[in-house]
């Protein structure tokens, strides 16, 4: 019955068709052969020849990339949604354009200091002192969006608005918070943040070598700290030291015109190439009185800071694999194989379904650990489960986005390989994996695993 009716609406059409262009049928092909040909084609092949005679069609409309698969942003506000945005389109007009040239090249655009500073967001959840004063929700949410573009770029804004500036919010006197703090949020300061050492990074807790000894002139430090972000070109560097008095340590607030003060850069990293990390050496380095944070006596006081910046990592590790996942999917949507976008395939979907599935359970996961830091509930097994997760999920995420670009996932160009370098970097900093799991292994049940 199939094949008849479309014989039928055959025969239709070739009546419809003018002289001229049954003349120009007639020329082209032999009509009675050509109909005992179709009486031996059935519904299916029929249907197939009928879709060719129609041509292509319309346009297959792709639905948008979002990566937000729970519409998360919905619970911003309309102003916290708008400063999202605008942070978004910095980035992607400012750094985007940039970032791999410089990222190659393992150096930092000093370019985007002053815009930087034009955003006036340093200091994002610090109330005065030229701060924005928003809550930690919007800093995690601004460091994701940094990190979809460049994890470098993240880390630098981290290093100045967090762990500098956050050290000196909490630490600080008046007089350093005024002095230091606004200039900071302008970016007219630099600052970094010098905790890590080069025979101590997970021990810093009990471990300090760099050692401070009060004298009449105030203080001298000697030691080494290693992997500091910004060093290089930092005014400032919040350094964290033993006290050879009573053991305790102690901050200070090292120029970098103090005597005995020196940085090395880095070289030969194969992750956030961009962020100018330093070994700095304080040989016999004079720091005067006023200069050490008079609310820094413990490292008690350098995990308040340390807390409180944890949340942005995880944000950042949000970031990385966000920016990974829409650069891959970008990509399967345009690339054809087989004469179809790869896309279409079911293993790249497959990939793909599993990339957001764990994009979706850390975005959600993030959420809700800045709001409990907004309400004040916030505890070290908080940050600390949400970096180990994150960062182990953006490690699968960003290997996912590689796979599914084939060969063309080791290339800058296809703004994938950046990310899988960077997320080693992220997974490691702020805490490994195993410092942060003994963290929450401890909250759970009740005994210390630590050595």
């Amino acid at each position: 019955m199939g094949f008849i009716q479309n014989i039928k609406q055959a025969a239709k059409l070739y009546k419809q068709l003018d002289w001229k262009e049954l003349q120009a049928v007639n020329e082209k092909i032999d009509l009675a052969k050509a109909m005992k040909q179709f009486s031996k084609l059935d519904d299916k092949q029929l249907k197939m020849l009928m879709r060719m005679l129609d041509g292509p069609g319309k346009e297959k409309v792709l639905p948008e990339i979002n990566p937000d698969f729970y519409e998360l942003s919905d619970k911003l506000t309309p102003e916290q949604r708008a400063l999202q945005l605008k942070v978004r389109y910095f980035m992607e007009t400012e750094v985007a354009p940039i970032v791999n040239d410089y990222w190659l090249r393992d150096e930092f655009p000093h370019e985007l200091i002053p815009k930087f500073g034009e955003l006036g967001l340093a200091g994002v959840t610090y109330e005065g002192y030229g701060c924005p004063g928003l809550p930690f929700l919007m800093e995690g949410v601004l460091a994701m969006e940094m990190a979809r573009i460049d994890s470098s770029i993240a880390t630098f804004f981290g290093v100045q608005s967090g762990l500098t500036m956050g050290s000196i919010y909490l630490c600080g006197s008046e007089e350093q918070k005024q002095e230091w703090l606004p200039a900071m949020n302008r970016f007219e300061k630099i600052g970094a943040f010098g905790l890590t050492e080069p025979e101590v990074g997970s021990g810093a807790a009990g471990g300090l070598t760099v050692t401070c000894q009060q004298t009449a002139d105030g203080w001298v430090l000697n030691g080494q700290k290693k992997w500091i972000g910004n060093a290089t070109f930092a005014d400032v560097v919040v350094v964290w030291a033993r006290n050879l008095g009573d053991g305790e340590v102690k901050g200070f607030l090292v120029r970098k015109e103090n005597p005995g003060f020196e940085v090395e850069k880095i070289k030969g990293k194969m992750a956030l190439r961009i962020v100018q990390n330093g070994l700095i050496t304080l040989k016999d380095c004079v720091v005067e009185e006023k200069d050490r944070l008079p609310n820094a006596n413990s490292f008690k006081d350098t995990a308040d800071v340390l807390r409180m910046t944890r949340a942005g990592v995880a944000w950042m590790a949000v970031g990385c694999a966000r920016g990974a996942y829409e650069n891959a999917l970008d990509y399967t949507r345009n690339r054809k194989q087989f004469g179809k976008p790869i896309a279409s395939f079911q293993l790249i979907q497959n990939h793909l379904v599993e990339m957001i599935s764990n994009l979706t359970a850390m975005q959600t996961l993030v959420f809700r650990l800045s709001e409990l830091q907004d309400n004040g509930q916030l505890k070290d097994e908080h940050a600390s489960l949400a970096k180990v997760f994150c960062t182990l999920r953006t490690r699968d995420i960003v290997r996912g986005a590689r796979e599914v670009m084939g060969g063309n996932g080791i290339l800058l160009e296809h703004n994938v390989a950046r990310f899988v370098a960077d997320a080693e970097a992220i997974y490691s900093y702020e805490g490994t994996k195993e410092i942060n799991t003994l963290i929450v292994g401890r909250a759970i049940t009740g005994y210390s695993a630590f050595v």
